[in-house]
């Protein structure tokens, strides 16, 4: 972390903050949004700025810990910036549904949800196990309600009033298995959710986890289009794991700290359609075109990675539930009036001639504010070719997904 403080504590969320605060209790979570930029970077998407908030006085902080932040942080930040302010104000107001919640996947992601200071109820849904998983989360000592949801006759309960919805359910790949091979599980399991977000919550953030995403969100689109309730700003196809695998393996590589890494990942999320732009990495870096072409594929082949390495007992979801996460809490901090918040996502876009395509894009209270078009200005000989030589990959999944919407359209 930026280090021009000598001390820290650190909250329920991948970042820390420089400060001494005396007489916390310690028995309770800690839900502080610390935000000042002249201490704070982060890599988990969390963006620095003015002012020190704690989100909840009868969950998060007692009155002695509210009362020892403002005297340990306030002064010490005034002297800093004339302009910073430390409020204490009550912020966990937005509820989200996890879809697959009993899952390998949803159950990491709904506990690092869990712990989000800015969710005040936090729906589990699944055809099976999801009680247990709702009973287990209930002890957490952070503010949001957890309720379940179990089945079919449930779902629409589930999504009444929710600001956010994730879904992660689906079968997982196995040993050998592509994700075109799991196409016709979950392409059903998709089109089945995403009715009922479009019947019950189709002013939330949709968020697409289950793969193939390259066709799933496709899906998805048709499915609102036909109920009439798409809006191209409010889906998304989770693509944060690219980024997260991306930024680590730089790291590494280049023995750089982490938290300061950036890497844009564009196209896809499977395969080649997945492409790192090692060239727009910051900090700026050098790497030979070994070390481009190593990293690429490695990147490209994460998923592999891990699925071979679990020999057939499942396939990435710790990972993935963290980068979900990351993205969950990007997009609550969009809804919650933060004006920088960026993310890389699998969206609607017109960066090029594909309906579909991930990029880096600027989240706000409405959704998509802006899909940034710089990333793919002054691309190396290598991102270029293998631009173009995603892109035949990627329609492909986008037809698939779009034909198979329109043919369950017309027999129904």
């Amino acid at each position: 972390m930026a280090a021009t403080s000598a001390t820290t504590f650190s909250i329920g969320l991948p970042m820390s903050y420089g400060s001494k605060v005396n007489s916390l209790s310690q028995s309770k979570a800690l839900g502080v949004r610390l935000n000042n930029n002249y201490f704070l970077k982060s890599f988990s998407g969390l963006k620095a700025a003015s002012s020190v908030s704690c989100e909840s006085e009868s969950s998060f902080c007692g009155k002695e810990s509210i009362a020892a932040l403002r005297a340990s942080f306030a002064p010490k930040a005034q002297k800093q910036n004339k302009t910073t302010f430390a409020t204490v104000q009550p912020q966990a107001s937005f509820k989200v549904a996890i879809l697959g919640a009993a899952g390998g996947i949803g159950q990491p992601l709904a506990l690092l949800i869990k712990m989000s200071p800015l969710v005040s109820s936090l729906h589990l849904y699944d055809i099976a196990n999801v009680k247990g998983v709702a009973a287990d989360l209930s002890h957490c000592n952070t503010p949001s309600q957890v309720l379940d949801f179990t089945g079919n006759s449930e779902l629409a309960d589930s999504l009444t009033g929710v600001d956010v919805v994730v879904i992660p359910a689906g079968v997982p790949r196995k040993p050998g298995m592509t994700r075109d091979d799991l196409f016709n599980i979950n392409a059903n399991i998709v089109k089945t959710l995403v009715e009922a977000v479009a019947d019950n919550c189709p002013d939330a953030f949709i968020q697409i986890i289950s793969n193939p995403v390259n066709s799933t969100v496709p899906i998805a689109a048709e499915v609102l289009k036909q109920k009439g309730v798409y809006d191209p700003k409010k889906l998304f196809g989770v693509t944060t794991l690219d980024v997260v695998r991306a930024n680590t393996f730089v790291a590494q590589k280049k023995n750089l700290r982490l938290i300061d890494v950036d890497v844009p990942v564009i196209g896809g999320h499977a395969g080649i359609t997945i492409l790192p732009l090692l060239s727009k990495t910051k900090p700026s870096v050098t790497f030979t075109d070994e070390e481009v072409e190593e990293l690429t594929v490695r990147i490209q082949n994460a998923g592999t990675e891990v699925v071979e390495a679990k020999a057939g007992a499942g396939s990435a979801t710790l990972s993935m539930a963290y980068a979900a996460a990351r993205f969950v809490e990007s997009s609550l901090r969009a809804l919650d009036g933060d004006s920088d918040v960026y993310e890389c996502a699998y969206v609607q876009s017109e960066l090029t001639e594909l309906p579909y395509f991930a990029s880096r894009v600027k989240l706000g209270k409405k959704g998509v504010e802006a899909v940034i078009s710089s990333d793919l200005q002054g691309l190396t000989e290598y991102e270029q070719k293998a631009l173009e030589a995603l892109k035949p990959e990627l329609k492909s999944s986008i037809e698939k997904g779009v034909a198979f919407a329109q043919k369950q359209a017309v027999t129904a």
